[in-house]
């Protein structure tokens, strides 16, 4: 529940408590090949059918850099308006795990390849720019199937080597909902980019989450919780308001939090221990001695800021500025680059707030119904230009349209077709409209009387007797200004 449109409180026994929540974001680099071999990095491969000697460990095998994957990096940094560090280095991160071949991970630790930088969210209470404490380049890990045997746990080490960006986000966020913006524009932003694919289901993007709490109008941060690989935006937020309640329950019954890793278990919708949490001397972290220290000069990051595409936050201004789009509409047009490609072509074509509401509403609508992403759309950007014309020339009224429309999402046909083989063309000959307007004020000339009289709504009935009478196909526009004149 909210006190006031800016905060989120949980309520306690005793009282009111805020929640604190940091995301450290993985998203997997976009690459044919890995961070340190030329292994692919295509998905659903046969397991073990993209593992090159550098990726299984074998000895004497050495990681030669990927040179794109630092520039997607530098590219992604960029994009977060943040800092590029131009001294970086690589380090080996000490654990032991099934996956992970070298028994250590390739990653950075205290010299990060890009420092501080910012994501601005559209909440419906106004902005709010969250934090980004860095972003860093890592290898990914293989994977274990422990489901394909009643005995043995195998390893599928297509994943290892694949490059990752972990984005650690400030602990700036205070509700589910914010996480769930956060995510969605991190992913719209590398999307734009082409940095990443961010599709969740894939495993390109999850995020470790970070939970703690504390009493309202507290300033000390309490104990973390790490919620480790949550592969869903649902999964996140429910994850958050049950770790945040367990909190909370402990410290009012006079218990403490310990700092440990959890796991979300999504069919019984709880947290649970998976063991405590590590910290940094944890990992024995120490500089790779196989790769050198990454310098990049001044004039490499200038080339890559120079390929930057439009980004959301700058699209949205000029749809507002140049197409006089509601912040509203253009935060949704600028939400995913297909949404916004698709909603360009559209619109270049027609009218720009028509091309807006016609998406939003029409189109999202049936998309959402079939479960469809935008680059499945039924109908085409040129066939909904086409339609909206139609509208706008008055050729069809906005209620005909609807029933072309349909039409449309069945067989993506040229509305223009549609329309002559239906015979749904709007009536808009202005001397047959006054014919007929003509005859309903002379077989009603009592209904005439009584509007001159002062009942003014009556004028509603006239325009429903023309309605009729064309069989819904008078151009509403014309048959009101006719009317108009006719009834003074």
């Amino acid at each position: 529940m909210a006190d006031n449109k800016f905060d989120y409180y949980l309520d306690g026994k005793t009282g009111k408590w805020e929640v604190i929540i940091g995301l450290e974001v993985h998203a997997q680099v976009t690459s044919r090949a890995k961070l340190f071999s030329g292994s692919s990095t295509k998905f659903g491969s046969d397991p073990n059918t993209q593992v090159s000697l550098v990726d299984a460990a074998m000895p004497g095998m050495l990681p030669v850099i990927n040179k794109f994957c630092i520039e997607q990096a530098v590219k992604t940094g960029l994009g977060l308006k943040a800092k590029i560090n131009r001294f970086s280095k690589f380090d080996r991160k000490n654990y032991f795990y099934a996956d992970l071949p070298q028994g250590y991970q390739i990653s950075q630790f205290k010299f990060p390849i890009v420092g501080e930088g910012e994501i601005v969210l559209d909440m419906p209470y106004g902005t709010k720019v969250v934090g980004i404490e860095r972003l860093h380049l890592e290898q990914d890990a293989g994977k274990s199937l422990h489901d394909q045997d009643p005995e043995n746990s195998f390893v599928d080490l297509n994943r290892s080597g694949i490059a990752l960006m972990e984005i650690v986000g400030k602990p700036d966020l205070r509700s589910p909902e914010e996480v769930g913006q956060y995510v969605k524009k991190l992913r719209s932003i590398m999307r734009y980019l082409n940095t990443c694919d961010g599709n969740m289901d894939e495993g390109s993007l999850r995020a470790d989450v970070n939970v703690s709490v504390r009493k309202q109008g507290s300033q000390q941060l309490g104990t973390r919780c790490e919620i480790k690989n949550v592969n869903s935006i649902k999964f996140m937020q429910q994850a958050i308001e049950y770790e945040a309640k367990r909190q909370i329950d402990i410290i009012e019954d006079g218990g403490t939090i310990n700092q440990e890793t959890r796991l979300y278990d999504t069919k019984k919708n709880e947290t649970r221990s998976m063991r405590s949490k590590e910290d940094a001397h944890d990992y024995r972290y120490f500089p790779d001695p196989d790769l050198l220290p990454l310098v990049l000069d001044s004039e490499f990051i200038e080339n890559i800021k120079k390929t930057l595409p439009e980004l959301p936050d700058e699209k949205k201004h000029r749809l507002m500025n140049d197409f006089g789009l509601s912040s509203y509409d253009a935060s949704i047009i600028i939400s995913e680059k297909d949404i916004s490609d698709y909603y360009e072509d559209v619109a270049k074509n027609s009218d720009y707030k028509l091309a807006a509401n016609w998406m939003i509403v029409e189109l999202f609508g049936i998309l959402n119904k079939e479960g469809k992403e935008i680059k499945d759309s039924p109908v085409s950007a040129v066939n909904l230009s086409k339609l909206i014309n139609l509208i706008k020339n008055g050729t069809i009224s906005g209620k005909i349209a609807k029933t072309v429309f349909e039409q449309m999402v069945q067989r993506n046909e040229n509305p223009e077709v549609i329309i002559e083989k239906s015979g749904l063309k709007q009536q808009s000959d202005p001397k047959e409209l006054e014919i007929i307007i003509d005859n309903i004020i002379k077989n009603n000339q009592d209904k005439v009387i009584e509007y001159k009289s002062g009942k003014i709504k009556l004028f509603s009935f006239f325009v429903g007797q023309a309605m009729k009478d064309t069989a819904g196909k008078g151009n509403p526009q014309l048959i009101n200004n006719i009317l108009s004149k006719k009834l003074k």
